[in-house]
């Protein structure tokens, strides 16, 4: 996802909407929840991550920010009664891999070779990875394997696809929603590799998909969005071969099949811009 608003963004929009000077800050929402074998997956707020607890300790994913990690940390020692072994990082962006130096003291960091360097350019308060890799990694740790996958280019250049092969459960982050239209405009994106990512996605043997943000789906969740964004693209694709611009693509282009999707209302609109920018570039 994009970086956070700046603060000079942040106080611009203050003065412009009259923001009350005080607000009540809201207690984070934050639960752990079993998803297969010794599979958990962590919610804070609206963002997501999985652990694997095994007899030598936990494989984490991404730590979210600072306050996130602290409580999760808290909640493996007093639960499982256990030390985070490994931190995978999904990418590079900020809202999922935030925070990791609270887990510094016992784990090691691990993540794509273009991760590590998108976190060090883009200055992430996070630890870089100590271990990194091209197309695969396999990490093992009292029983429990996860297979870390890099399918291409898709929400982002470094973002990798984790499996946990005898729960048979994969993670993704941000690039398979279930059931949910994409992001904004697609900011940062990348196609034909995301629909080809989603191919490789979808050739892999699992049963239960995780995003990192929105409900857990299962394996048939790639499909469909697969499918979303090559409908999207077609459609874009062809009325923009017939002379036609944004404006007129918006009453033109037919998504109602995906309306009950998440997102829908919010993000169809740019959906349709973002995808008319993707093929107009590419012509």
């Amino acid at each position: 996802m994009p970086r956070p608003l700046t603060l000079g963004t942040v106080a611009m929009l203050a003065a412009t909407f009259a923001v009350p000077a005080v607000t009540m800050a809201q207690a984070p929402v934050r639960a752990i929840t079993k998803i297969s074998g010794e599979v958990y997956r962590f919610q804070n707020n609206g963002h997501y991550s999985v652990f694997a607890v095994t007899p030598d300790g936990v494989i984490a994913t991404d730590p979210i920010d600072p306050s996130a990690a602290a409580w999760l940390k808290a909640e493996i020692a007093t639960r499982f009664d256990k030390q985070v072994r490994f931190v995978i990082y999904s990418h590079s962006h900020a809202d999922h891999a935030s925070g990791g130096e609270v887990f510094s003291d016992t784990a090691t960091f691990v993540g794509h070779e273009i991760t590590r360097v998108a976190l060090a350019r883009d200055q992430v308060p996070t630890p870089l990875p100590a271990t990194t890799f091209t197309d695969r990694h396999t990490i093992e740790l009292g029983g429990t394997t996860v297979e870390l996958l890099y399918l291409g280019p898709n929400h982002g250049d470094g973002m990798i696809a984790m499996h946990f092969p005898k729960e048979r459960v994969l993670f993704a982050v941000d690039f398979i929603p279930v059931r949910s239209i994409g992001y904004r405009d697609f900011p940062g994106s990348y196609f034909p590799e995301w629909i080809e990512s989603l191919e490789k996605a979808e050739a892999i043997d699992f049963n239960i998909l995780v995003p990192g943000h929105g409900p857990v789906g299962a394996k048939t969740d790639v499909g469909l969005h697969r499918e979303y964004l090559e409908d999207l693209r077609d459609q874009v694709t062809r009325h923009a071969k017939a002379g036609k611009g944004l404006a007129e693509m918006l009453t033109m282009v037919d998504l109602e099949q995906y309306k009950t999707w998440g997102s829908y209302a919010d993000m169809r609109d740019l959906n349709i811009e973002g995808m008319l920018r993707i093929v107009t570039a590419g012509r």
